[in-house]
């Protein structure tokens, strides 16, 4: 049975970030009131502290995990240990607070990295235990799925309404466009931007150009991840995807056409690729769910683009 959103509390941890705050939007949308949403602001409420967990989730109806220390390759790479640590520490404190609190349903957003190096394409669900995840995102990858883990397991324990959901990787407004800690699309777009303003004749790009990528956006992840919460209730993972793949070569060739950068492009070899394809199937999303309606990719590209335009200028 369906739950009513507009009747329950709701707590989203990292709902003020990117895709949190989209988030918050849809459940209002859904008839949740504002007053019923808590957003733990992490600069008093750190979520590696049991304590503060377990101060998030009293009184709470439902909880939507989407917190998470994330980035690209490059942050990968710099900080694994803190990655690791700090994922599966908040996952598993703010999972059992909410267990030992009775919250009704719990919602963990783990990540696409949690997938082997060399999962067949299209990835299905089944296939998430099927070998290592590609080694500079392993520990941040392998920490998310514990989610999974933990989630299944207390569902069989306690009895816990806890869904998983694996998104792939998500943009549009709000990215993280910081160089240091973004994931790729936001990173190029900052770069070419840069680029723009200094009137560099090239860009330098990490890889190879040849892996590729699936990219959802934001507000479609946050409306599937409202009807998840609303109607999903059994333990196998579900992966949100819009069903497409790219390379990064013809990516990069998108975007800079879309932002009148002419420059060359030049490809570091000595900078790692990354997994070398992602996309997922979303059959069991859309048998378990239903299909929503998916923001064509150039059209949520230029939307992104226009809006690191207007607030970045």
């Amino acid at each position: 049975m369906a739950i009513n959103l507009a009747t329950k509390k709701i707590l989203v941890t990292g709902g003020a970030g990117f895709l949190g705050s989209h988030l918050v939007e849809k459940l209002i949308a859904h008839g949740v009131s504002q007053s019923d949403i808590t957003v733990p602001d992490s600069r008093v409420c750190d979520l590696r502290v049991k304590e503060n967990c377990v101060r998030a989730v009293e009184n709470q109806d439902i909880v939507i995990h989407l917190a998470a220390k994330a980035g690209g390759i490059g942050l990968n790479r710099a900080k694994p240990g803190e990655l690791f640590y700090d994922n599966i520490v908040m996952g598993a404190y703010l999972m059992e607070s909410a267990r030992t609190a009775g919250v009704s349903k719990f919602v963990a957003i783990a990540t696409i990295c949690a997938y082997p190096k060399f999962t067949p394409v299209p990835f299905r669900e089944e296939y998430l235990w099927e070998g290592y995840p590609e080694e500079t995102n392993a520990p941040y990858g392998l920490a998310k799925k514990m989610l999974l883990v933990q989630a299944q397991a207390y569902r069989k324990q306690y009895g816990m309404n806890i869904i998983t959901l694996f998104p792939v990787n998500m943009y549009g407004s709000r990215d993280n466009f910081n160089p240091d800690s973004s994931h790729v699309l936001p990173a190029l777009i900052q770069k070419i931007s840069e680029a723009k303003k200094k009137s560099q004749p090239f860009i330098e790009v990490w890889g190879s150009g040849t892996p590729t990528r699936e990219f959802l956006y934001v507000e479609d992840a946050a409306e599937w991840i409202v009807l998840a919460t609303e109607q999903y209730d059994k333990a196998d993972p579900v992966n949100l995807a819009p069903g497409m793949e790219i390379s990064i070569k013809d990516l990069v060739t998108l975007v800079c056409r879309f932002m009148d950068y002419t420059g060359e492009i030049r490809w570091d070899f000595s900078k790692p690729d990354g997994q070398p394809r992602r996309m997922l199937d979303i059959s069991r999303a859309v048998r378990e769910i239903g299909l929503i309606p998916i923001t064509p990719f150039e059209e949520g590209l230029r939307k992104t683009i226009e809006w690191y335009n207007k607030n970045n200028g």
